[in-house]
């Protein structure tokens, strides 16, 4: 009996290793089998598959996933104000990845809380949790694979607008989670050139910032 197949894991979760088997979007790819390694709490598996190349020949290939879920993102700006509202927490893949501190600026977001938590609900909860800020009507900007080549998650990325008015709760993060949740308000331009400087190296962040700048709500601001 193996724990996240037939038994229940720490999760309560079973039947993980059926993910994928079923899969029909692609005729050129055929999943022959699926091995759970690992659900302690994300959830690690081997699939084995066949796949046809271009010239009609077939290979048969393995790959790893790691599977922690869909995240949403959101850049909260004031434009009156000419700032966006940031985060700063401590990462540890990413301080014993050669980053000096681990503590990384980023948009507020999360984890959806489960498969069926629409995104925009999951981004809302989390900006409240993170930064005290209870948003209005939101804009969705796309969806991204953060990492395709070993990670399943996709985040969906939005924009909307904050204010003094906004502020509705104390924000910091959630302590049963281990959360200590900094909130950094910065002028725009300041969090482009940071982005120069090595300041703020988060995709996401980089992401949001770039496509405000671009077509969003700073349009034409630069970084001087």
């Amino acid at each position: 009996m193996t724990a996240g197949v037939d038994t229940p894991d720490r999760r309560g979760r079973t039947g993980l290793d059926r993910t994928g088997r079923d899969l029909t979007g692609n005729p050129r790819v055929r999943v022959r089998d699926v091995t759970l390694l690992s659900s302690h709490w994300y959830v690690e598996r081997t699939t084995t598959f066949d796949l046809q190349h271009a010239d009609g020949t077939w290979s048969t290939q393995e790959r790893e996933t790691h599977d922690r879920g869909n995240g949403a993102t959101v850049l909260l700006h004031d434009t009156a104000r000419g700032t966006v509202l940031l985060t700063r927490q401590f990462r540890f893949p990413a301080y014993v990845n050669g980053h000096p501190d681990g503590l990384l600026i980023e948009t507020p977001g999360g984890l959806l809380d489960d498969e069926d938590e629409h995104p925009e609900a999951a981004v809302r909860r989390e900006v409240v949790e993170e930064t005290g800020h209870t948003i209005g009507p939101v804009q969705h900007v796309f969806d991204v694979y953060m990492s395709p080549g070993s990670v399943t998650e996709r985040v969906s990325f939005y924009a909307a607008a904050y204010g003094p008015s906004t502020r509705t709760h104390e924000g910091g993060g959630l302590d049963e989670e281990g959360e200590h949740i900094e909130i950094l308000e910065l002028p725009f331009p300041e969090a482009l050139r940071m982005i120069r400087t090595g300041g703020i190296n988060d995709a996401k962040t980089i992401m949001l910032l770039q496509w405000a700048a671009l077509e969003g709500p700073f349009a034409g601001v630069s970084a001087g």
